[in-house]
């Protein structure tokens, strides 16, 4: 346990000692955990975006890399809590209905528009939650960033 800590304490000193604008770093950072908690994307989709808006990639990568395998199982079943909320669902239903779709999964059936409804029902759940969470993690990681470098110029 105490080989994990100094490994997530080692990462988090990297990302607030990257040479680049506060700004970029956070921004990084954020879209990383966004593109991390989204699914089908992860490291290789947060590289990309940050390389097209010209963020700070490294920071992206950490930020995926913390959030991509390590949450699935919670961000799916908030995502799932978030999708039921908005839709007026009941959240074992909505759970239920994963596992029979994972249980009986045939291409044919992405085609099915119940399937589909419901599909995109959760994605907009995982949408939602990787907004907000990305969202959160650049501005709590901007102040963070600019904090340090204030006092370690005092």
């Amino acid at each position: 346990m105490k080989k994990i800590a100094q490994f997530f304490k080692a990462l988090f000193l990297r990302l607030f000692r990257i040479d680049d604008t506060p700004q970029k770093i956070a921004c990084g950072f954020g879209l990383g955990v966004f593109m991390g908690i989204f699914p089908v994307t992860g490291p290789l989709a947060a590289l990309f975006f940050s390389w097209l808006f010209r963020i700070n990639r490294a920071s992206a990568l950490l930020g995926s890399l913390l959030t991509n395998t390590w949450l699935s199982v919670l961000t799916f079943a908030v995502s799932v809590k978030i999708s039921s909320f908005i839709f007026k669902k009941e959240a074992g239903r909505s759970f239920w209905q994963w596992a029979e779709f994972l249980r009986r999964l045939k291409l044919k059936d992405l085609f099915n528009l119940s399937v589909l409804k419901f599909l995109l029902e959760v994605i907009l759940g995982y949408l939602l939650l990787a907004f907000f969470t990305g969202f959160l993690v650049y501005l709590v990681s901007l102040l963070i960033i600019k904090l340090r470098r204030k006092t370690k110029r005092a």
